[in-house]
């Protein structure tokens, strides 16, 4: 009984979270307009005592302790990290922006190449030596394509728009953007 009552306490709790986060309310502007940020802490003791017909008494006391913060877009229901983590594999095309000169493919010849990247690093092979064997971008090798932390917005807006989206441990589809094709893997 007391553990109903602990679980009945808990899930209040986790619900009235989720309500202050805007889970449970229509966004009143588009998810990427506002943020919501509540932090809760709630604290429940419970003691109860039962007498058995051999006149024993057992009292036992529970005390559960939930704490949550989260930060999410009004309406989402999903926590939205201010920075996020990942890789990419960026195969560009002559004349694209920032291409080195010894960038001598075609755009359609880069689409091929990226849906290569692709199939491979979905077969599981790992995505930082695809991004040393076919990024780019200057010093991917080095990184293994990591882009370390970032903001949103600190990304041109196709790029920000698949990866602010991905689950971590996801790859996307191909992102074309001024740059070239890139494939994503988001790690954080």
């Amino acid at each position: 009984m007391i553990r109903a009552f602990v679980l009945l306490l808990v899930s209040a709790f986790v619900t009235a979270l989720a309500f202050a986060c805007g889970s449970t309310a229509p966004a009143p502007h588009p998810p990427e307009a506002t943020t919501t940020t509540a932090t809760a802490t709630a604290t429940t003791t419970t003691t109860a005592t039962a007498t058995t017909t051999a006149t024993a008494t057992t009292t036992a006391t529970t005390t559960t302790t939930a704490t949550g913060s989260a930060t999410a877009p009004v309406g989402s229901g999903r926590p939205r990290p201010a920075k996020i983590g990942a890789r990419h594999v960026l195969v560009q095309w002559m004349n694209a922006e920032r291409a080195s000169p010894s960038v001598v493919r075609t755009r359609e010849q880069a689409r091929k190449v990226a849906e290569e990247v692709l199939r491979r690093a979905r077969s599981g092979e790992d995505f930082a030596r695809l991004a040393v064997e076919y990024s780019d971008e200057p010093n991917a090798a080095a990184r293994g394509g990591s882009l370390g932390l970032f903001a949103r917005g600190q990304m041109v807006k196709q790029f920000d728009d698949v990866v602010f989206n991905m689950a971590v441990g996801q790859i996307s589809d191909i992102v074309e953007t001024g740059f070239g094709y890139h494939v994503i893997l988001r790690t954080e």
